[in-house]
């Protein structure tokens, strides 16, 4: 689980570094097109690319820092173990069976612009198209890790909230049954 956490944690970092990165290249683009009437495809296909890195690996810290899009009307109200029985639905039927079949059919999506040596279609452009490809289905894998690793701890949540529930209740009835042996 740590393994998970960290590597996630660290994907993220990467992830801020390459929009630094990002922000330095378009500030250079837009300032050689703009005051000096020169620039590169290349270089533009290359900000595509990192923007793509940005939003593919973006995807698994965001579900790590809990910071994605949901309806926190409701979820917000709810209780802990309720919270943890929407995250364990949520991992089982949407994220995980979503991201098998992304990563499933992006292997071949990889392996046919791998044999095909695809390359921009731009004179200048970039080349080995494969490897942005990739991204698709590895960003995928880090989402499953961290969306298992999100289900054990939702369902380590849910059975704690049961045994609690359950010693609450045994604390309740169990002065009861004192007194009643006092009273007897």
């Amino acid at each position: 689980m740590k393994i998970i956490d960290n590597s996630i944690k660290y994907l993220g970092y990467f992830t801020a570094f390459i929009v630094s990165i990002l922000v330095l290249l378009v500030v250079y683009d837009a300032t050689a097109r703009y005051l000096f009437s020169t620039g590169s495809i290349a270089l533009q296909e290359l900000e595509w690319h990192l923007f793509d890195v940005i939003i593919l690996f973006g995807i698994a810290y965001t579900l790590r820092e809990n910071a994605h899009v949901r309806v926190d009307i409701f979820y917000a109200s709810y209780s802990e173990k309720t919270k943890a029985v929407v995250n364990i639905i949520s991992s089982l039927f949407f994220i995980l069976p979503f991201s098998a079949l992304i990563i499933y059919i992006g292997i071949d999506f990889v392996h046919l612009s791998f044999i095909q040596n695809e390359a921009s279609s731009n004179p200048g452009g970039l080349e080995y198209r494969y490897i942005v490809k990739a991204l698709l289905s590895l960003s995928f894998v880090f989402l499953s890790l961290q969306a298992i690793r999100d289900l054990i701890e939702n369902i380590t949540k849910y059975r704690h909230s049961k045994l609690d529930l359950e010693s609450s209740l045994d604390s309740q009835i169990k002065p009861e049954n004192d007194e009643n042996k006092r009273l007897s």
